[in-house]
């Protein structure tokens, strides 16, 4: 694939002009049968695809109307560039498995969109001549239309050999993303803290809104919106600047009795709301936004255990 990129004054991508791709999908699953939709609407031409779930076939129909559903072996006999788009348990089993059979050839762009793994995953696929990419959207896709305008503009964490990083960040411009260099020693990583913004914010506020309807608020979202959007704000502004609340204050009583009261609705809510608030009080520290006397007086109401009341757990049953 020759590469004819335009930049702007800072280095950054901002064209991309190269031969048209023939591209396979193996997976159509929510990211596979999206990126295949998004490369077809960059001018790339989806020539096959595979999927095995009902519901993968339903997506390859919704969004790469036409293609053939094939084998993995006939997608990779036909397409110049392969998405393996497929869960990351199963990803190094699949590249090794197609290799074995000699199903990759030299000059293929072979990319995968697992944020877990950069391209040493692929080897298999290189040793046989293959170029490797990792192109991971961070976003939240659901296998829906609607996806190609919610990854227009969207970061994609990018590794590829350093001769194959322009051809890479062109592909993800292309498809409307924004890449983002990682490095690959550091894929595992880069994929912990997204998945620890991501997925346990989605647990934290639900947990939230559990505690509202307990404490009879008919509508919580209305009441955590404006406050969860102006932190969320201030702390991507800020970070630990943006603390505020009675673990920064020092306020021991305060959090004493959220403790208590928390705990009597729910064991597993006091736990998470302890575990919290003892890395709110470190950071804190840290920054010069708690003193060490108020630090001391916090971290000795959390390390109270309060008695189990909820029903939900007990001490004996996780071993605690």
């Amino acid at each position: 694939m020759s590469k004819s990129q335009q930049e702007s004054s800072d280095g950054a991508p901002t064209g991309f002009a190269a031969p048209r791709l023939s591209v396979g999908v193996i997976g159509t699953g929510r990211a596979g049968s999206v990126l295949g939709a998004a490369l077809a609407r960059a001018g790339h031409k989806v020539v096959a695809a595979y999927g095995v779930s009902d519901l993968s076939r339903l997506r390859a129909e919704a969004l790469l109307p036409d293609v053939p559903l094939v084998t993995p072996e006939e997608v990779l006999a036909k397409a110049d560039l392969v998405l393996i788009t497929v869960p990351d348990d199963v990803l190094s089993e699949l590249v090794t498995g197609l290799s074995a059979t000699g199903a990759f050839r030299a000059g293929q762009f072979i990319a995968h969109a697992s944020g877990r793994y950069g391209i040493e995953v692929l080897d298999p696929a290189t040793r046989a001549g293959a170029l490797p990419l990792a192109l991971h959207p961070a976003m939240t896709l659901t296998g829906t239309s609607l996806d190609l305008e919610r990854i227009s503009g969207a970061p994609f964490g990018v590794t590829a050999p350093e001769e194959l990083r322009p051809v890479a960040e062109a592909l993800v411009v292309e498809m409307g993303g924004d890449p983002v260099w990682v490095p690959e020693e550091h894929r595992a990583l880069y994929h912990a803290a997204l998945a620890n913004g991501a997925n346990h914010l989605v647990t934290l506020v639900a947990q939230s809104i559990d505690l509202l309807h307990a404490a009879g608020v008919e509508h919580p979202q209305r009441l955590l919106g404006p406050l969860l959007f102006a932190a969320l704000d201030n702390s991507l502004r800020s970070g630990d600047s943006a603390l505020t609340g009675p673990v920064v204050r020092g306020d021991a009583g305060t959090v004493a009795a959220h403790v208590g009261v928390i705990n009597e609705v729910s064991v597993e809510a006091r736990r998470a709301y302890v575990a919290m608030a003892r890395l709110t009080a470190d950071r804190a520290l840290a920054n010069g936004m708690l003193r060490a006397t108020q630090a001391e007086a916090l971290l000795d109401v959390l390390a109270a255990e309060p008695p189990d009341v909820s029903g939900s757990a007990t001490p004996t049953e996780d071993g605690q």
